[in-house]
Formats: structure tokens, sequence, C-alpha cells
């Protein structure tokens, strides 16, 4: 058994495991759980000073995060991919995507695979599955399909191609970045890009032909749009048909279809349902539907799905004079509405839209949600039902705050867009053929983004994610502390011991399945960074090339197909597709018993295991 570290050891051992736990609780932002394990971990260093063999560690090298090479990389990538996306660079092939499944389906669902996941080698997935989302669900309606069999396919295939490349995810960027630190040589743009494709091949072959029919129909036969149910207040007013009737007759204006949860009458009271019951202004019925029988109900009802009480003039007047347009906003970890409630973020006074209905995204179907639905707390993966002008929805998506799914209107398209791909294609080359670092090239193209007018500075701005920054520094921060502290070797030679009786290539097998279940419970990024120095301690018990082993950590962590929390663009599509955490199951963790497996034969064989 390996000797226990010394108490500032055990100390960081324990707080990793509070911080991967913490990582994981949708209730607390992740950007406020990694700042408290920094904070904790400067207060501790700086309190009870640790030395070892090269002297005092300064609780300010846990700051360097901030500094990183590998940081400054994934905002500098983040904002050049945000210039192709605010220039619709990439409409273009979104729409022959939708023309190709128009004449030919299957070879179309292998293309748009195929394509998504090669984008993903070089870009945010993120963006990718947001371009594709509106026209896979446009897909879904014009050939009579279930959305669910698409979107799911599409978004896996842009996590394996994001396994393809150094700059393909950003916990690729910190990993190969981590193993520099550590002494590991550099590793190339396409250091591990062969295993990738020869791998990766047999999952997108999965993802094309087996997956989608491993999946439920999820469409309801109610919603030719998206097969969603919401929860929604319909409030009566004086002027409404349905004021002075019996609840029986009101019933009867929407032909016995409406189905009342409650009736709400005053500050917390309510009405029980009785047909006698007369129905009085100020009343408010809390309903559950489809957007289209919401909205009909509205109409045969004379009453308002919006309390008049959050409107100011100009949304008075807008909703009286202007086309209006319904639109879902999928609530995502990170957006303004996450963890917050619709009246305290000001929503409807800020976006000029109307908040109608809310759909939970778990336990959605048995899930009464009680009062108005603008004091109700938001989660990630719910979606509220929004109405306004076309221009105001357009400047929601442009905002870059929210995500919004309307599938009506395409990506912007404008002269500036050559230039943004341009830009990308020669920044991803510079780095691809050694002219310049990744790093650098990366900066140069963020400066060429501004100086060509694709971005301006609050584009950059939006683009940026404080919670992808505080995750990676705190990552960091956890990682030096294990190595500086000899946590990460007594880890690494508690589990050399544990598997000492397996031959090498089974024991890096382990490693990566132990990296791809824990990237399905916390986040990838920090399990590829706290992953690191152990793999790399591992190798070295074990008398080997570390490099199979940081591959194994990479791959591992990549596999974020077994839960809709494993990676953000998961969370798009359980709302989008309208899909059950058991879909993730059923569909992921073949693809990752593929993956792994694929891994396990190939990187032995490469590295001579």
């Amino acid at each position: 058994m390996a000797n226990l570290p010394d108490s500032h050891g055990i100390f960081v051992m324990l707080l990793t495991v509070v911080a991967l736990y913490l990582f994981t609780r949708d209730r607390l932002p992740l950007e406020a759980s990694a700042l408290a394990i920094l904070t904790i971990l400067l207060v501790s260093f700086e309190l009870f000073p640790y030395e070892n063999a090269d002297g005092r560690l300064a609780p300010t090298s846990f700051l360097m995060g901030f500094g990183h090479e590998a940081l400054i990389t994934i905002c500098a990538l983040m904002i050049v991919g945000r210039g192709l996306e605010v220039t619709g660079a990439l409409q273009p092939l979104a729409s022959a995507l939708a023309h190709a499944w128009t004449a030919k389906p299957l070879i179309a669902s292998l293309a748009t695979l195929t394509i998504s996941g090669a984008l993903s080698a070089f870009l945010n997935n993120t963006p990718i599955v947001v371009m594709l989302l509106p026209m896979l669900v446009g897909v879904a309606v014009r050939n009579k399909l279930a959305p669910s069999s698409l979107l799911m396919p599409v978004g896996f295939a842009t996590l394996l191609g994001g396994m393809a490349t150094t700059i393909g995810t950003s916990t690729n960027l910190l990993v190969v970045s981590i193993a520099a630190d550590l002494g590991q040589p550099p590793m190339s743009m396409f250091e591990f890009t062969l295993p990738v494709l020869a791998v990766g091949s047999i999952g997108l072959i999965y993802l094309w032909l087996v997956a989608p029919r491993l999946l439920p129909d999820r469409e309801q036969p109610m919603s030719d749009r998206a097969p969603r149910v919401f929860n929604a207040t319909l409030h009566i007013n004086d002027a409404s048909a349905a004021c002075g009737l019996s609840f029986a007759e009101c019933l009867a204006l929407t032909n016995n279809e409406m189905r009342v949860i409650r009736i709400e009458r005053g500050e917390g009271l309510s009405v029980t349902k009785l047909p006698s019951v007369t129905i009085s202004a100020g009343d408010r019925l809390a309903v559950r539907d489809t957007p289209e029988q919401l909205k009909r109900f509205e109409e045969q009802l004379g009453a308002t799905l919006h309390s008049d009480a959050g409107l100011d003039d100009t949304a008075s007047i807008n909703l009286s004079t202007q086309p209006q347009s319904l639109a879902e906003i999928v609530v995502t970890r990170g957006s303004i509405l996450h963890r917050d409630t619709l009246a305290a973020t000001r929503f409807a006074q800020r976006s000029g839209l109307l908040p109608l209905a809310l759909h939970r995204a778990r336990g959605a179907g048995s899930e009464e949600l009680s009062g108005n639905i603008e004091s109700i707390r938001l989660r990630a993966g719910d979606v509220v039902l929004v109405q306004g002008t076309p221009t105001q929805l357009e400047n929601l998506k442009r905002s870059g705050s929210a995500l919004v799914l309307d599938g009506t209107t395409d990506l912007p398209k404008t002269h500036r867009s050559a230039r943004a791909l341009i830009i990308m294609v020669l920044v991803v080359a510079a780095a691809a053929l050694g002219w310049l670092p990744i790093s650098i090239s990366a900066v140069v193209g963020v400066a060429a983004m501004l100086a060509t007018r694709c971005l301006n500075w609050s584009d950059i701005a939006k683009s940026l994610s404080a919670q992808v920054v505080m995750i990676v520094v705190a990552s960091l921060a956890l990682g030096v502390a294990l190595t500086q502290t000899g946590g990460a070797l007594y880890l690494a030679q508690s589990f050399v011991a544990a598997v000492r009786i397996l031959p090498t290539p089974f024991i890096l097998s382990a490693l990566m399945l132990v990296m791809a279940v824990l990237t399905n419970i916390v986040s990838n990024t920090a399990a590829g960074v706290i992953g690191t120095p152990i793999a790399i301690q591992v190798a070295r018990e074990l008398g080997v090339d570390p490099e199979p082993f940081i591959l194994a950590v990479i791959f591992g962590a990549n596999m974020s197909y077994a839960t809709p929390f494993g990676y953000q663009t998961n969370l798009l599509l359980l709302s989008a597709g309208g899909y059950k955490f058991s879909d993730f199951l059923r569909a992921g963790v073949p693809l990752t018993l593929i993956m792994w497996l694929g891994f396990s034969f190939l990187l032995p064989m490469i590295y001579n295991l």
C-alpha cells in the first residue's frame, strides 16, 4: 500500500472530493463553487504554510491559472468562434444540409454527422449545435420524423469530433498544457487525430444506423413544431369572455379541451374546481398544454397568458400594434435565467418579450407548478415560452445571453462572413503547420476579427464565460496542490496497487473508464485537469511512456454521453428533443462502451504496451 501524504496532502485530496461533489450540484453555480474552492485553497495555505524539498509553496501559485496559456488560448478560440457565429459564416453549410435532407435523408444524415464532427475538431461544440438545432427540427417536421431521432446523434457527433485535435475542446487544451508543464513533450495539433478517426468512425456509424433506433419517439401529435407541454396561467379580466361564467361554461368555451389544474384567486388562495364556481375578474387559471393549444385557449376565453403588471409602455404598444411570434428560451448553465426567476432578472423589461408558460426539463410530466411562472426559480434545461416581435427575438439571439429555439430565422448572413471564415482557417493553419503556437495564433485571430469588424468589443464580452474561466482556474489550482503536496503521487500509487496484477494495457483501460464515468458526473474540465497529474504518476510508477495515459485522460474525459449534464450541449438536446434522462443512458452508454473498448485496443498497439 502507498504511504499516506502529510496533513496538507490529505487536506487537498479531501478538498478535491468536495470540489467534485460541488461541481455536480445543479443548485450551486459552477463558477461560485469554483471560487469557493479557490478561496479555501488560498486561505488554508496562507494560514498553514506548506514546504517541501523545493521550498515553500506560495499560495499565489494557485492564482497562476488566470494567466495560464491554456486558459488564454481557450478564451481566444471562443472569441474567434463567436466571430463565425455572429457573421453567419456557417449558414450556407446549414442551408445546404437542409436541402440535402429533402432529397436523400439517409445520406444527408451521414453527411450531417460527419460535417458536425469535423467542425467540432476546430470549433466549440455549442455554436455548432445551436446552428443545427433549428434546421434539424425543421427537417423532422417536414419528413414526419421525431426530432428525438435526429438531435442526440448529431450532438454526440460533435463530442466525437472534439476529441480529434488539441483544440477540439477546452479539456484537450488543458490536459496537453498541464502535461507540458509537468515535463512531458508538447503535443502537436493532430498528435492523436488518427486513433480518434479510427475509433470515432465506428462511433459515427453507430450514431448513423443504430442510435436513432434506440431512441424512443418523443414527439407529441398535438405539437407540429416542438414536443413540449407547458405550464401556464390564464389571467381573467373584466373584458374576458369567461368573466362571470361558471367554471363549466368556461370549459365549454374551449370545447371542454382545456385542462385546468387549479383556480387561483387573490394572493395564495385557490378555489375548488366545482362546475358551479363563478369565474371572476382577477382569477387565474393554472393550465397545462402545448403552445398552440394555450394560445387557442387564450383567444377563446378572452384571457391573457401574461400579467399586465409585468408590462411597460413599450411592451404594451408592441403587443397591440406589431406582429407577434412565439419562441422558446432554453435555460442553460451560465445564462441570465439560470437559478433565478423571471421577475428577479426583469426579463420582460430587459428583452421586451412576454413570458407565457414554462416547461420543466426533468419530471415535467408529473410536476405541477404553483404560483405565477415569473416567481419560479428556473434550472438548467427548463424552457420558457415567450411572445414578442421578430425584432425582439432576433435581438435576444444576437445578445448571446439565452438560447432561442424558434426554428423560424436563420443565423445572420453578412458580408463579413467570408472574412471571419478566412481568419478562422488561418488561425488553425498557422498552429497546425507550426508557424505559430496555437495560443499566439488564436490571440492574433481575435485582433484580426476586431480589425476587420467581424466582432466588436461587446461581442467579445458576450463570448467569454465566467463559468469556464473559474472552473479552469480552480481545477488548475487543485492540480497544482495535488502535485506539490504528494496527493497525486499517493492516488497514483494506490491506483497502481489496486490493479497491479493486471497487464499494463488493462491498467490503461481502467484509467480511461474511471475518467469516462467521472466526466458524466462532474465537469469534464475538472475531470481532465485533476486526472492528468495522476495519470502521469501512474505511468511513472509502472515505468512506461506517460503519453498513452495522458491520451486515456483526454479520451475518457470527452466521453460525456451518458447523462444530460455531462456536457453543455447535452442540456440543449435535452430540451430541444424532449428527451428524458433515460434516453441518454439508452444511446450514450453503448457509445461510451464502443469508444472505450476501441481506444483500449488501439492505444496499447500504437505505444507497444
